[in-house]
């Protein structure tokens, strides 16, 4: 693990790689048949009575069908891949749907909302920032956002909406980490503020699973450059959480620089990033997140909107070594 590849050169691989942080930063029962009447009971009487049975309604029972469900509105920030891929998972979950991009000039989202305020669609589904943005503030129906890392900032988190995780489960992370690379013992994560329940799973996973986690809450990314300087001969793994309000393009390049230096492995959210020279990306998995998606939205149509915890949390991970001799998925 303490092998890195050669860090991928050139302006372009990191803008491509930075950009996939920032995106880190998507039967009704049949009625029972009608019984048959049984003879009435016959008193015991000298002369034995044969009663006939009342004759049978031959007309076949009506079957009921439940109403179809209410059509699905999916919102996409953008067609790239970690939006894409999680709009035709969710596909496969219903057959009422419809797929707004907001990337397509020739309708804005004041349009897009507006189409789907006024069609039978039950539920907006948004997938990214600036989906999530524009859903919440114009839908008129219940929204389910995803891919948002930094949602606190923005208000998007509602009476009327709730989100998915856009990481993927904290502590199956560090266990898979730790089955990689045993030798991991102090992780640093350095990441803006806002984000203390997931820094309060990963302080409680690191502690189940033997590693120190040392910890920097910054506002830029020239102070994330400073604490990494402070803490990068202190730790032996270095965990980069998709906040790009921390973590510029320039940033990024030289903690990776120096991580490559000091050779410590670097985990990164997105395999895209690989390489850069991270060691190991553990990533979301696109049909789980759909799968999570799905299941908000049958309790909210069950009218179960107040019981949905404010952000679901996810069940899969993706494994990948930059070596690609890891790959796991679960």
């Amino acid at each position: 693990m303490r092998r890195f590849d050669e860090q991928a050169k050139g302006s372009m691989r990191l803008a491509l790689a930075f950009s996939a942080l920032a995106l880190a930063a998507c039967s009704a029962h049949a009625p029972k048949p009608l019984p048959i009447p049984e003879p009435a009971p016959v008193d015991s009487a000298p002369e034995i009575v044969i009663e006939t049975p009342p004759p049978v309604d031959s007309t076949p029972a009506k079957i009921s069908k439940a109403p179809p469900s209410p059509a699905v509105a999916i919102v996409l920030t953008s067609g790239q891949s970690a939006y894409a891929d999680v709009a035709r998972e969710l596909t496969h979950h219903f057959e009422n749907y419809e797929v707004y991009d907001l990337s397509d000039t020739a309708r804005p989202p004041v349009t897009v909302l507006r189409v789907i305020n006024d069609s039978d669609s039950g539920i907006t589904v948004a997938i990214g920032l600036r989906a999530a943005i524009s859903s919440v503030a114009m839908s008129k129906k219940p929204v389910v956002f995803s891919q948002v890392f930094n949602f606190q900032d923005h208000q998007i988190l509602t009476e009327n909406s709730r989100g998915v995780a856009a990481v993927a489960p904290i502590d199956a992370q560090i266990k898979a980490w730790k089955e990689v690379d045993p030798t991991i013992s102090r992780i640093g994560i350095i990441v803006g503020e806002g984000h203390e329940e997931l820094l309060r799973k990963a302080r409680h996973a690191a502690e189940r699973h033997g590693v120190e986690l040392r910890v920097h809450v910054t506002h830029s990314d020239q102070e994330t450059l400073y604490f990494f300087k402070r803490m990068i001969r202190d730790i032996d793994g270095f965990w980069l959480l998709p906040d790009n309000r921390v973590l510029s393009s320039r940033a990024l390049q030289q903690i990776m620089s120096d991580a490559k230096r000091q050779r410590v492995p670097v985990l990164v959210p997105s395999e895209s990033m690989l390489q850069l020279g991270a060691s190991i990306s553990i990533s979301s998995v696109a049909s789980d997140i759909a799968a999570t998606i799905a299941k908000v939205i049958r309790q909210i149509q069950a009218g179960n909107l107040d019981q949905v915890p404010p952000i679901s949390p996810l069940s899969a991970i993706r494994v990948r070594t930059n070596d690609a001799i890891q790959v796991v998925d679960r």
